[in-house]
C-alpha cells in the first residue's frame, strides 16, 4: 500500500510538472505528500534521530560530492536555480528521502530484511523517476538510489541522504 501511494504521488507530480507554471507547486505539494508517507513511523526508525548530527550532516556533504561527480566532469557551468524552484527542489528531495529511504525502506526491512529494503527501495525509487527522467538517465538514478540506500543501511541514517539529495537536486 505504501509503495503504491509513493509511486502514484511521484508519477502524478511528474505529470503535473509538465503543465506550464505548475513545476514549483507540483514539487512543493509532491514533497509534502511524500513526507506524509512516514506518518506514524518513529523518527529513529526512519533514520532521523539527532545523535551524532554533525557527523551525519558532514556525511551528507560527502555523499553530495559523489553524486555531483558526473556534473563536475561537464565543461559547462553548473546551472543556478531561481529561488522558488530551488526551495521546491529541496522540498521534494526531503519528501523523496523520507518516503523511499525512510518509510518504504523501514517497511521493506521489516518484511524481508536488509537486502529487500536496499533492493526494493532502489527499484521503487528508479520506477518513480521513469516519467520525469529520460530512459538513458535511469541507470544513474538507480545508482544514486543504491548509494543512498546503502548509506541508510550501513549508518542507519537518513540525514546524510537528505542533505546529499537536496544539494544534488539544486545543483544539477
Amino acid at each position: 500500500m505504501l509503495l503504491a501511494y509513493v509511486l502514484l504521488l511521484e508519477w502524478t507530480r511528474a505529470l503535473t510538472a509538465t503543465i506550464p507554471g505548475a513545476v514549483v507547486p507540483a514539487l512543493l505539494l509532491g514533497g509534502a505528500g511524500l513526507v506524509l508517507a512516514a506518518w506514524g513511523w518513529p523518527a529513529e526508525r526512519l533514520g532521523l534521530g539527532t545523535t551524532r548530527l554533525g557527523l551525519r550532516l558532514l556525511g551528507g556533504f560527502a555523499l553530495a560530492a559523489v553524486l555531483l561527480l558526473p556534473a563536475a566532469a561537464r565543461v559547462s557551468a553548473v546551472p543556478i536555480l531561481p529561488g522558488a524552484l530551488a526551495i521546491a527542489a529541496i522540498a521534494v528531495s526531503i519528501g523523496e528521502e523520507v518516503a523511499f529511504r525512510g518509510a518504504l525502506f523501514a517497511a521493506l526491512e521489516d518484511i524481508g530484511g536488509a537486502p529487500i529494503a536496499v533492493i526494493g527501495s532502489t527499484l521503487a525509487w528508479t520506477a518513480a523517476h521513469a516519467l520525469s527522467h529520460p530512459a538513458e538517465f535511469l541507470p544513474a538514478v538507480a545508482a544514486a538510489g543504491l548509494l543512498l540506500a546503502m548509506w541508510r543501511l550501513v549508518f542507519r541514517d537518513l540525514v546524510g541522504p537528505i542533505v546529499a539529495h537536496a544539494i544534488a537536486d539544486t545543483a544539477l
